[in-house]
């Protein structure tokens, strides 16, 4: 027996559950010594890292953009922030704090960015990294920020508070000016109240030493930088939500809460020039127009060559009930409406030129709405929105599941492209997407990438997910084979959920077959089939199956009989039962019970499938005396066999998809026959009714898992937030009885230990950690396939581990996974040629495992994976090689057997948060990491792992978080993510003209330096702010390695802001240096000269 040392396996990785290494065993059962394989895996092949974020970003909060790099920037209410270049350009940074981002603001083509927190901090970010980190944070300890502006250009940033003061900060330095407007000087005596806090900050466009400020209540002050006091102030007795110049710098417009916006001239402050109310009925006596609801923001961008355009959301009036959100568009006398889905979260008008001093030339409004991003073009009639091309629409309806497939054959992405192509509305505009800013990364990466997740609706997208990008191919909506009721009251009552009745609870997908499967939750299952043409299906193949919970009394469906055990099942009279179109006749029973219904209703008119995925056939699980279906908690599809097998907590059924029929339905205690280590006596089922799917789509932020749950989902199944059936007639009485399928494995192995050789079987897993094998006897191919019955049977072989079983897999004698046989995928719309029949029926399904080469003394192993333990199970000896538990405190959620650095270990990701992996077959523990605590039902539901170290998971409701746990991709993520800083030459400053020049007039420049400096302005109050160093790290160094540039870049940018004086500056100092050396030289000449002689001698 070899021993290994777990505590150097993992020395050097992330503490682990002590409970695990403490039980983590090996072992080989004295007296049968395994052939030795070589496992090349090591601990040093993994290293666990988060790669990339995919999606919209949860609860949007702000947004910015750089007009310069084209760089498009979101920060979130959880303290995300995501960056957005050209198309697979992305990035996502998180503020340690959480706390939710109230502004953004770029240092316009510096690649730095402010964030402004909730938390009273704000931080500057550099962008001239591929992972952007912290440089400095400045956190405010006696007053709330609520506004901040930064001038083009500029390092001076101002920052207003909640108390209605301005404070200054050092960009560079992350240190504050002594320089403070004080709310009280800004509006002196002109209100008797406290002006509220500071909604708005700018700079006259004109003149940068005037500063305009916006306080709540509904006053606006000029405030003169040089002279510190206030120019003008201007009150109106609405609040005041933005305000925004017009770019010569004489008008401004503010947006208030009452729906209106007022235009004024910045020498007349007594009333504005002109009021508009853009969505209040106007009454005919010149009386007000009734208020509506606050404009939120307004935008004022002018043209050279027309009007200007006023843009604003919010505004409308208030009885609009009902009413979507809008964007108001107005330009000169035309007011578009456009209507938007979700409310608008805010909006920036993308414009030609970063100087706020020239004609804007707006060309699109980018819109941040709560669940989407949508870009409008502002050039073409009809104000069209751009196609968008980030996968910001995984949340188009709530994910119910998903599955990632990495290194698929590489025909099936172009293949999903072309069908999905198709699906494409029009109408978009014709232009290029705007934001276009940074560069690709080299992607090393060259595998095809799928991930396909399951949809609430019933929907399912096919996701490119090659080289840490997304986009998606392809959608499939299976709920298109029933009928839709037309109101609550037309229902049938017979559905099991009160909503959603479509939802995806489980995938099913050969991407060598192209066969996918489905389950939903209203206990249906259906099967498609790839197809690139068009056909019109008259009558949808329909099967209905009763998986009952007796046995005295077994029913089953016309046709089925199944014989009692162990005689092989479907052999005698497999009748293929004909294909319905309509609900079973029966649809009560004797005593009045609802009895033989499914839970939806087929269409029974013709059904048109375009090219992509078609209904090849579908199945519903009918209610059984009163009882409900019991949600699908299992399923299995090959195509080199043609069957589907899908289990729930009643039993498990198996359908020939080919010829569409029954081949087995069991109770799951029938499957035992009379090896029932439980010895159960069976019970009728409960007469109760199922309530709302027990929360499949309840994937909602707040379900925090408390600490006790960290048992097994079924060794306890009172825990029904995490039972796998998560149907709620299952009870803790029914807790020995009611035994579900958890775990479904196609393969050609050995299925009893007196086997000479493989043959087709169907290894079944069970929520008591039970493994049966059935038997497979399979037709000849080709046309005897057709009319020929499949024989199925239990093999009595029977295998125990502790917990639910979750993965099954098969190694040969070298310790190279076996995967499933499979047909190759071919157009099966397209009539065959005779001679093509012929090879047809020659043709045997692709069957990888080494069959008939196979020597008797060749061994397999059989991997299995519980949500306790693991164990590899030699065959067909059925000894057990090795046994590792996993877990003694938590549990599994998911494990899957990948291929890594062309080998293969088994993934564990844990309830408690733990992600493990074991080598394979001898189940060494090789990585133990603590990544991240289980906080609800959708991390369990969706995550997943892949070959070549991949894995996701859901973490919000609408963005994707991709990871690898291989050493080898942290290593080369780097390369592999984009760039998001390019040099960009800043355009040039907007020409002020001859008379302009002459006459004065054009913008006036400010030496902020001189006013806001040390020098000037003395130290700020320490007590006022908290200055933090930033977790920078070395690769912050690294960025700034680009240092140097940076370093220019602001030197470059200070030369600006002094207007030349260093120039000058420096030109004078040499010249008196020059002539102070000359004057001394010559005063030391003279001094020679006269050393000696007296003073009268001169």
């Amino acid at each position: 027996m070899r021993k290994f040392n777990i505590r150097k396996v993992l020395d050097g990785l992330t503490a682990g559950s002590s409970s695990a290494s403490q039980q983590q065993q090996q072992q080989h059962p004295p007296g049968n010594r395994e052939p030795e394989i070589q496992e090349t895996l090591q601990s040093e092949h993994f290293q666990l890292c988060k790669t990339v974020r995919h999606g919209f970003p949860y609860q949007p909060s702000a947004l910015a953009f750089d007009p310069v790099q084209k760089i498009l920037a979101v920060g979130t209410q959880t303290g995300a922030l995501r960056l957005f270049g050209r198309p697979g350009v992305e990035c996502y940074c998180q503020h340690d704090s959480g706390a939710a981002v109230i502004q953004l603001q770029f240092l316009i083509n510096e690649g730095a960015l402010v964030s402004a927190l909730a938390d009273d901090t704000l931080h500057l970010w550099n962008l001239r990294q591929k992972r952007p980190a912290i440089l400095h944070s400045l956190k405010f300890c006696r007053e709330r920020v609520t506004f901040c502006h930064l001038p083009f250009q500029s390092k001076w940033l101002y920052v207003g508070t909640e108390r209605g003061n301005i404070h200054i900060v050092n960009v560079e330095s992350f240190t504050l000016s002594g320089y403070v407007i004080m709310w009280n000087k800004a509006i002196e005596l002109s209100s008797k109240s406290h002006p509220g806090p500071v909604v708005h900050i700018s700079d006259n466009p004109m003149d940068e030493g005037k500063l305009l400020i916006g306080f709540e209540s509904g006053t606006v002050v000029l405030w003169d930088l040089k002279s510190k006091k206030a120019d003008y102030r201007y009150t109106y007795d609405e609040a005041i939500h933005s305000v925004a110049w017009h770019h010569e710098g004489k008008q401004f417009i503010c947006s208030h809460s009452d729906g209106t916006l007022t235009i004024w001239n910045v020498r007349s402050p007594a009333k504005p020039v002109q009021t508009i109310t853009p969505h209040g009925k106007q009454l005919k006596d010149g009386k007000k127009p009734e208020p509506c609801k606050p404009i939120l923001k307004v935008e004022f961008k002018t043209t050279r060559s027309g009007e200007p355009f006023i843009i604003l959301s919010g505004g409308l009036s208030y009885d609009t009930v009902g009413r979507r959100p809008c964007l108001t568009v107005m330009h000169g006398k035309s007011t578009a409406v456009l209507e938007m889905d979700y409310s608008i979260v805010d909006f920036l008008t993308l414009c030609e030129t970063p100087y706020p001093n020239d004609f804007q030339e707006p060309y699109a409004v980018v819109v941040l709405l709560e669940k989407d991003l949508v870009l409008i073009d502002l050039a073409q009639n009809g104000y069209p929105i751009f196609e968008n091309p980030y996968p910001l629409s995984i949340h188009e309806s709530p994910v119910t599941c998903c599955e990632y497939f990495a290194d698929c054959p590489v025909d099936l992405i172009p293949a999903l492209y072309s069908v999905g192509a198709r699906q494409k509305r029009q109408g978009y505009s014709k232009k290029e997407w705007p934001i276009n800013g940074g560069n690709w990364g080299l992607g090393a990466q060259s595998y095809p990438e799928i991930i396909i997740t399951g949809h609430a609706d019933g929907s399912v997208k096919f996701w490119d997910a090659s080289a840490i990008t997304l986009q998606v191919l392809y959608k499939l909506k299976t709920s298109k084979v029933f009928e839709k009721s037309r109101n609550k009251d037309d229902r049938p009552n017979t559905d099991i959920v009160d909503e959603d009745p479509y939802a995806i609870q489980i995938i099913s997908w050969c991407p060598e077959s192209r066969m996918l499967c489905i389950a939903g939750v209203s206990a249906h299952v259906i099967i498609y089939r790839f197809s690139k043409q068009e056909v019109i299906t008259e009558v949808i193949p329909m099967l209905e199956v009763r998986l009952l919970y007796e046995i005295n009394d077994v029913e089953t469906p016309e046709g089925e009989q199944p014989p009692p055990l162990p005689t092989p099942v479907g052999g005698s009279n497999p009748q293929p039962i004909p294909p319905q179109s309509h609900p079973s006749t029966s649809s009560s029973s004797s005593d009045g019970l609802r009895d033989n219904v499914p839970c939806l209703k087929v269409k029974n008119s013709p059904l048109k499938q375009s090219p992509g995925y078609q209904t090849e056939l579908v199945i519903q699980l009918v209610w059984v005396g009163g009882e409900p279906p019991q949600q699908i908690t299992s399923l299995a599809v090959n195509s080199s066999y043609g069957l589907v097998v899908f289990g729930n907590c009643n039993g498990i059924a198996m359908v020939d998809y080919l010829q569409k029929a029954v081949l087995l339905n069991l109770g799951t205690i029938e499957l035992y026959g009379s090896n029932d280590p439980y010895r159960r006596e069976p019970r009728s089922p409960r007469k109760s009714r199922q309530p709302s799917g027990a929360g499949l789509c309840d994937i909602s932020e707040g379900t925090v898992v408390p600490e006790d749950r960290c048992k097994s989902p079924t060794s306890d199944v009172k825990d029904n937030s995490f039972s796998r059936s998560r149907s709620s007639s299952v009870t803790s009485i029914d807790k020995e009885s009611r035994e579900a399928i958890s775990a479904l494995h196609f393969c050609e192995t050995f299925t009893r230990k007196t086997d000479s050789s493989p043959s087709p079987c169907l290894w079944v897993g069970t929520t008591l950690g039970t493994v049966l094998v059935i038997a497979l006897n399979l037709p000849p191919g080709g046309e005897q396939r057709l009319l020929q019955p499949v024989i199925v049977s239990p093999s009595g072989t029977i295998l125990r581990l502790k917990g639910a079983i979750l993965r099954m897999a098969f190694l040969d004698t070298t310790g190279c996974l076996i995967p499933p046989a499979y047909e190759p995928w071919r157009e099966h719309n397209v009539p065959e040629e005779k001679d093509e029949k012929e090879k047809l029926k020659k043709r045997r399904p692709v069957s990888v495992s080494p069959s008939s080469s196979q020597e008797i003394s060749e061994n397999q192993y059989a991997v299995i994976c519980s949500e306790k333990q693991a164990k590899v199970i030699s065959l067909p000896t059925q000894n057990c090689a090795y046994k590792q538990n996993i877990t003694e405190t938590s549990f599994v959620l998911r494990g899957d057997i990948v291929a890594l650095s062309n080998s293969i270990c088994l993934a564990c990701f844990c309830a408690n948060g733990h992600i493990m992996t074991f080598s394979l077959p001898s189940l060494r523990p090789l990585l133990d990491v603590y990544y991240l605590p289980l906080t609800n039902m959708r991390i369990a539901r969706t995550f997943c792992f892949t070959n070549n170290g991949q894995a996701l998971y859901l973490v919000s409701p609408t963005e994707i978080q991709r990871l690898t746990y291989s050493q080898e991709t942290c290593e080369n993520l780097q390369e592999m993510l984009g760039e998001l800083f390019t040099p960009v030459e800043t355009p040039e400053a907007p020409n002020r003209g001859f008379f302009k020049g002459l006459f004065g007039g054009g913008a006036q420049s400010l030496d902020r330096e001189e006013l806001f400096g040390e020098s000037s302005s003395g130290k700020a109050s320490r007590s006022l702010a908290q200055h933090i160093p930033g977790p920078g790290g070395i690769e912050g160094v690294k960025g700034a390695a680009s240092g140097v540039v940076g370093e220019l870049a602001r030197a470059r940018l200070a030369l600006d802001e002094r207007g030349q004086k260093l120039g000058d500056l420096e030109e004078r100092t040499a010249a008196m240096l020059s002539s102070a050396e000359s004057f001394s030289k010559h005063a030391h000449e003279i001094m020679l000269k006269y050393k000696d002689k007296k003073w009268y001698q001169f």
